[in-house]
């Protein structure tokens, strides 16, 4: 971890949720960044690390199963990453917030780990938000599982169901599953809007603008695509390795060969 989890005593602190919920005002804190009237409200916030140790004690208290709760209702200006040992195994499973370095541990179950986003997030004085975060996240993985069946009728109905419930934090990536939804079912103008709604919650979504390319290619505005495309790809190269992204490229190449050849 280095220098951004020193174990100074002014650092160090091993809290339960309830504890942080206790010294939010004091510990976490949120700094807004001047901006134009046209940036998203996850813009003006400070980025915030939430780091999941995954090392062998904490995983068997359950914390894959956090890392995936904290990165699904994460809003976009909080990354989650695993990390190795954080040290005081005995209480785990062990969280950091980064750039405060505070460290937050028996978090160990879904709720625990909704509640200590809701205070990232500035949202524990909303009765239920994590709740509602949950939810959501359990709809949206519904959704997910009807579209690998091929139902993105009820897919899209879950994901509504889930926007309905206005969460707070992973908003942006319903919104870009539904607009994936729609678009199989044919509804570009639905699919359209989606898109564009996610994006204007997570303006580096990568994975929006992979979606909004195909919007654009089934509207037949290719080089609009390729401009989606590139911007997904100088957001997160590794994509670059990516069957189905190489061969949204190569539809890409041969729909714009004909225009090249002229």
């Amino acid at each position: 971890m280095g220098g951004a989890t020193t174990t100074s005593s002014s650092h160090l602190l091993l809290l339960s949720p309830n504890r942080i919920r206790k010294q939010a005002n004091t510990i976490i804190t949120f700094t807004p960044k001047a901006s134009s009237s046209s940036s998203s409200s996850s813009e003006k916030k400070e980025k915030i690390e939430i780091r999941v140790c995954t090392n062998r004690t904490c995983r068997k208290q359950g914390s894959l199963d956090v890392l995936q709760v904290l990165s699904g209702i994460a809003p976009p200006f909080v990354t989650v990453n695993s990390c190795g040992c954080l040290g005081r195994c005995g209480a785990g499973p062990n969280i950091v917030i980064l750039p405060d370095s505070v460290f937050v541990g028996h978090c160990g179950t879904p709720r625990k780990a909704a509640e200590v986003m809701a205070i990232v997030c500035g949202a524990d004085d909303e009765v239920g938000s994590g709740d509602k975060c949950l939810e959501a996240l359990a709809l949206r993985k519904r959704a997910e599982d009807e579209m690998g069946r091929g139902d993105f009728t009820q897919a899209c109905g879950l994901l509504s169901q889930a926007i309905e419930l206005k969460p707070f934090g992973g908003l942006h990536i319903i919104y870009k599953e539904r607009s994936a939804a729609r678009l199989a079912m044919g509804d570009i103008d639905g699919a359209f809007g989606d898109v564009k709604e996610a994006l204007t919650i997570a303006p580096h979504y990568s994975e929006a603008y992979i979606c909004e390319g195909d919007v654009y290619m089934a509207m037949d505005q290719f080089d609009a695509a390729e401009e989606s495309y590139s911007i997904a790809l100088d957001l997160d190269p590794s994509i670059r390795r990516s069957k189905s992204f190489k061969a949204r490229i190569a539809k890409l190449q041969e729909k714009l060969a004909p225009a090249n050849l002229g």
